[in-house]
């Protein structure tokens, strides 16, 4: 069934939020700002360990960074591009409507919770490769993958941050969707180069996200996304970014 990963990841994400909310009711605020800690410093090793996969390599025995030229002018066009729509404010418009809606108004975290927690979950390669495949072939594996390691961030997230990031479903719902619908038009323009450093600079916004986690907004990731579409542009260029 084509699209059932897409609800497979949904209903994953929601899953867990509904787990960490009920955690987050029977466990202290101790152990909630230190699940809270846990979470920032786990998601800064995810987006660390991606980069460094596409940042790093063997050549006649030794370790040699590669791509930093891809990376520093991806997120830095990308983040004109992002400052200029302002996508960090639509973020946080959508999630002060959701919050209305959701009758979660007098909830001072859910904002914070629906936008950190849904960055974290449609950043990633995973989710365009198991769209397409999904899309293609019907071949849900991927997302199911996915869902697992979601359910598990998102339950840990919600234990610390509250609702708002149970519907992060949404986001990953019509991201998934989408790009399930559209995969015969996607599947060509993404090649494994470009899938390379999609990954890549995905994993230095999750980095990012890990930050925001742990110190504060300091980084309005959203703002950043232009940066994704950029990384998987530079695979049809003419010349390297190395």
């Amino acid at each position: 069934m084509i699209g059932l990963g897409t609800l497979i990841n949904t209903a994953a994400i929601i899953g867990g939020g509904v787990v960490g909310i009920l955690f987050k009711n029977a466990i202290g605020e101790k152990q909630q700002d230190s699940l809270n800690t846990a979470c920032g410093i786990s998601t800064l090793f995810l987006g660390i360990s991606g980069a460094m996969q596409g940042m790093l390599q063997i050549e006649e025995g030794r370790l040699v960074g590669i791509n930093s030229m891809l990376v520093v002018l991806s997120l830095a066009l990308g983040a004109v591009i992002g400052e200029w729509l302002d996508l960090d404010s639509a973020f946080e418009r959508f999630g002060e409507w959701l919050k209305v809606k959701t009758r979660n108004s007098k909830d001072p975290d859910f904002v914070n919770g629906f936008v950190t927690a849904s960055l974290t979950v449609c950043i990633g390669a995973m989710a365009i490769i198991g769209s397409i495949r999904d899309g293609l072939v019907g071949d849900h594996s991927i997302l199911a993958v996915k869902s697992v390691l979601d359910f598990i961030i998102i339950a840990v997230m919600s234990c610390s941050m509250g609702k708002g990031c149970a519907f992060s479903a949404i986001p990953v719902f019509l991201l998934e969707g989408s790009m399930t619908l559209l995969a015969s038009l996607l599947a060509p323009l993404m090649t494994d180069l470009a899938m390379a450093n999609l990954s890549l600079v995905g994993s230095v916004l999750i980095f990012c996200v890990g930050l925001n986690l742990l110190w504060g907004k300091r980084v309005r990731v959203a703002n950043f996304l232009p940066a994704l579409v950029l990384a998987a542009v530079a695979a049809f260029l003419p010349f390297s970014l190395s």
